[in-house]
């Protein structure tokens, strides 16, 4: 038995925002269509959808929100149609999704994936929260996105970003500079992300009064972190021993976010890898969320989600 089609008819009042709105090539119109499963047809500024009731209401929901966007003067592309969709669909459910938003300076962050669901969840509830998966998939940026957030609303007073400095063995000695010039390019990254939701003159600001702090985590040993904000970047490669040093660092009114690949292990035995064993050890722990990422929910480039899910069926 067939679906039936069902179509309806809209009309924008500015051509020149519907050029913006439909990109280069009608690139935008291809994507909502692939995404929505409907068939869009349009001339001058009458806009056709086609396809199921449930999708053409979607659909037609999407383009008067990016239309207004693109009046705007923001870009649309293929990263701003998903989070449209996904910021649509969470309002959709108010009340079930209240607490699904990461608001920062520059941008407000929401789950693309049910994965990415439940990952905002447990950075709502949980003091330690595991997030492993693939490249592309969200979880440093998502990790860095709520400590902001929470530094943000003063729920912290200080970010503590910490990665394996050098992935066989943390020989920071050997490096030139300064610790902060001998750590950086470890983790630019987490860099990124900062730059992505807070004004750079503010990050730089936040770094030189140590209120965002960044060492290797050999430096965590000995410390009790209070009011913190902590994240673990690459922790894949983190031997068993710094992982126990690591999560015994937390102390009152503060938070953990440790972040991995497990099939990105650099250490000379696979075994040996902290991330690999905190996942076994302490799952039945209430206080501690596990969330693994699959390539189901990289929102990077199109073609990433294919390259991953091609090395891991080899």
């Amino acid at each position: 038995m067939s679906i039936k089609e069902h179509s309806i008819s809209l009309e924008f009042n500015d051509n020149g925002t519907l050029t913006s709105l439909f990109g280069i090539n009608d690139i935008n119109i291809q994507t909502l269509e692939k995404i929505n499963n409907v068939k869009i047809q349009y001339r001058g500024n009458k806009v056709k959808i086609i396809g199921s009731k449930n999708s053409i209401n979607n659909t037609k929901q999407e383009l008067f929100s990016l239309f207004q966007e693109a009046k705007k003067g923001i870009e649309i592309n293929e990263d701003k149609i998903k989070e449209t969709k996904s910021l649509l669909s969470l309002e959709s459910d108010e009340d079930k999704n209240m607490d699904l938003f990461i608001q920062t300076k520059k941008r407000k962050i929401i789950p693309r994936s049910n994965n990415q669901k439940i990952y905002f969840e447990f950075l709502n509830t949980k003091e330690i929260v595991f997030a492993v998966g693939p490249a592309g998939t969200g979880k440093t940026f998502i990790a860095v996105a709520k400590a902001l957030s929470c530094l943000q609303e003063g729920k912290v007073k200080k970010i503590i970003l910490s990665r394996p400095a050098v992935e066989a063995g943390e020989k920071l000695g050997f490096l030139p500079g300064d610790l902060k010039d001998k750590v950086d390019p470890y983790l630019r990254p987490i860099y990124d992300a900062l730059y992505e939701m807070l004004p750079y003159e503010q990050v730089e600001k936040k770094i030189n009064n140590n209120i965002i702090e960044i060492a290797p985590i050999a430096f965590m040993r000995g410390r009790t972190l209070e009011d913190c904000f902590i994240i673990l970047d690459e922790a894949q490669n983190t031997t068993k021993i710094q992982m126990k040093m690591f999560l015994t660092r937390l102390g009152r009114n503060s938070q953990m976010v440790i972040v991995g690949d497990n099939t990105q292990i650099d250490l000379v035995s696979k075994t040996e890898s902290g991330l690999l064993d905190a996942s076994t050890k302490l799952q039945n722990i209430e206080d501690i969320g596990f969330i693994k990422l699959s390539e189901k929910d990289v929102v990077r480039h199109e073609v990433v989600k294919k390259i991953i899910k091609a090395y891991e069926n080899k």
